[in-house]
């Protein structure tokens, strides 16, 4: 008789459980990156020790395997007439983790794209997904085993177009912050 009573116990217990699950709030769906698929062009300003410093800036968002590309990049013109191009090309891979994506710059031993070694004095970078706006987050160790991080936060507006704003921190001190609108070109199949 007592076995009853243990078994009864216990359904209502795995009951209650059940139930609760119904009243707890359910997680959102990863954001996609398909708003952000596409090429833009625009110019930025950047803000750094009491100059303004004019950029042009391309930006193409694509597909891949296991999750997208991100290939920018960035003429800087030097107030000597000077420019200074530099680009960068990332592959970022969706994670156990929702919105958050993992990156994957360079060919491993076996060939498969893996991340850069922090350590090694590579970057590591890592993105993530918010609404609509697309985070890249890039995180340099120093040679003084201090750290620098980079911040792009690329948001979408209501046409399409992108907002960038660039943030540059050592040791968490800022440094360097960068704003600029980039337009959406003309759609090539993504």
């Amino acid at each position: 008789m007592a076995h009853k009573n243990i078994g009864k116990r216990y359904q209502w217990l795995v009951s209650l459980f059940l139930l609760s699950w119904l009243f707890l709030p359910i997680s959102a769906q990863a954001a996609s990156i398909e708003p952000f698929l596409g090429e833009y062009h625009g110019e930025t300003i950047e803000h750094a020790e009491g100059e303004l410093q004019a950029r042009d800036l391309d930006v193409k968002i694509v597909k891949a395997d296991r999750g997208f590309i991100v290939d920018w990049t960035t003429i800087i013109h030097k107030s000597d007439g000077r420019e200074k191009t530099a680009s960068l090309n990332i592959e970022f891979y969706g994670t156990d983790r929702p919105d958050i994506y993992g990156s994957a710059m360079r060919s491993g031993l076996f060939g498969k794209r893996v991340p850069n070694d922090p350590l090694k004095g590579e970057p590591f970078f890592w993105a993530r997904i918010v609404d609509r706006t697309l985070t890249i987050h890039a995180l340099y160790i120093t040679d003084d085993g201090g750290y620098e991080m980079q911040v792009y936060e690329r948001k979408l507006d209501d046409e399409g177009n992108m907002e960038l704003i660039f943030k540059r921190f050592r040791n968490g001190e800022p440094i360097r912050d960068v704003t600029g609108k980039l337009l959406r070109q003309e759609k090539k199949g993504y």
